[in-house]
């Protein structure tokens, strides 16, 4: 995360790293984070989504609101931790629920297609930047397992491929 990912772009030194895991047997989303050199105190972080096209433009908050649980608010640096039940309303922004099909599992749905799609930001606002200080677009990257797994599936094609 950083403020030239900001839109409007923003002028700081501010930076930061996040982690987003979803557990989709428990249904959970696991939120680590780490942020600092930011120009002034944090108000609010929270996850933006959808925006109309991949790691452009801005989308509403889809997560809680007015910040994610116990985020540290107040302060220039920082880190983060937590896991939240994607089967609660009070996961989400009341406002993303109703835009999503008006059900926690249908927000839920929508809120992974636009991860899936890299339509869903992580947002740290600041006094600084009310709208913002810094940000970054969410990428989906395969746990290790699953990508493996696909590795020799492919690897399996060319084998058989081959034989032929």
């Amino acid at each position: 995360m950083d403020g030239a990912s900001e839109s409007p772009v923003q002028d700081t030194p501010g930076m930061g790293t996040a982690l987003v895991t979803f557990d989709l047997d428990l249904i959970t989303m696991h939120v680590q984070a780490s942020f600092g050199d930011l120009r002034q105190n944090t108000t609010a972080s929270h996850i933006h989504c959808c925006t109309t096209s991949p790691n452009v433009l801005t989308a509403g908050v889809a997560t809680n609101t007015p910040s994610f649980t116990g985020f540290p608010l107040g302060v220039t640096a920082g880190t983060y931790d937590h896991t939240f039940d994607m089967t609660l309303a009070s996961s989400y922004n009341a406002a993303f629920v109703t835009g999503n099909g008006g059900t926690v599992g249908s927000a839920y749905n929508a809120f992974l297609a636009g991860i899936a799609a890299e339509k869903s930001y992580f947002n740290i606002h600041t006094s600084f930047a009310p709208g913002g200080e810094i940000r970054g677009f969410l990428h989906l990257v395969p746990e290790p397992s699953s990508f493996m797994l696909a590795l020799f599936g492919v690897a399996g094609l060319f084998a058989r491929r081959r034989k032929r």
